[in-house]
């Protein structure tokens, strides 16, 4: 009991850490040795999780074709910004949608929506995903699909366990699973630490950090499900302009 009391410390911590805000302390005892083990996934196993889920919401949704304004575009920001982060190679699409939103995965997934793109210059682009890049960067995505694929792991009575600790989940249940982790709600500190990483991101590529305020800004000023899991924005802006103001002194 001892070591099952450790156990379910760690675990909780484990959650603490990834800024889950949709699990009680109930739901963490009810996932057991499995939501432990599925906390402990292997790099491999992230890797394999975020690929499959990645390209289930790839199959279902409108991707821009290579030779859209979009796609060229997005290659012109992506050029800008690089195709590595910290040694993931990072793979960038356009979801054709109005909505305002960008995600990334851990395995270097970025996906930009065209309602994001048509509000935003690229600059303000170059900021937003800067921001998606830190996620990556700084393990927050890592932890997320985590936390999602525990509770996702002890919901699936019929989930088949192989060697590894992945489960075999079916196209359903990854896109369950995709949308959970792309609707994960980063804490605070990893929201600060993702707007960080971008600015130091955007001056270490030499390129203008003014948007990434602006493109706060902006995302304050409607109704942007990009902001539902993102606090503050218009704080977050004052803080970026602070950093701009005393980078000039």
């Amino acid at each position: 009991m001892k070591n099952s009391g450790l156990l379910l410390t760690a675990m909780v911590a484990a959650l603490t850490l990834a800024g889950c805000k949709t699990l009680s302390l109930d739901d963490v005892v009810s996932l057991g040795t499995e939501g432990v083990q599925a906390l402990s996934l292997t790099d491999q196993d992230i890797k394999t999780l975020s690929d499959q889920s990645c390209a289930q919401m790839d199959a279902q949704s409108k991707i821009a074709p290579a030779g859209s304004k979009y796609a060229q575009r997005l290659n012109r920001i992506a050029k800008s910004l690089g195709n590595n982060v910290e040694g993931t190679t990072i793979n960038y699409k356009v979801y054709m949608t109005p909505d305002v939103n960008a995600w990334a995965m851990a395995n270097g997934c970025v996906r930009v929506y065209s309602g994001l793109m048509d509000m935003m210059t690229d600059n303000e682009l170059q900021g937003v995903l800067g921001h998606e890049l830190g996620h990556v960067a700084l393990g927050h995505t890592k932890r997320s699909i985590q936390v999602a694929y525990a509770t996702k792991f002890a919901r699936s009575a019929a989930a088949k366990v192989n060697n590894s600790a992945v489960a075999v989940l079916s196209s359903s249940q990854l896109g369950e699973l995709a949308e959970d982790v792309i609707n994960a709600q980063f804490s605070q500190s990893q929201e600060s630490a993702a707007d960080n990483y971008s600015y130091d991101y955007l001056k270490k590529r030499n390129l203008n950090t003014e948007g990434l305020a602006s493109a706060f800004e902006k995302l304050g000023g409607g109704d942007s499900s990009l902001l539902s899991s993102h606090p503050a924005s218009s704080k977050r802006a004052a803080d970026i302009r602070k950093k701009i103001a005393a980078d000039k002194k």
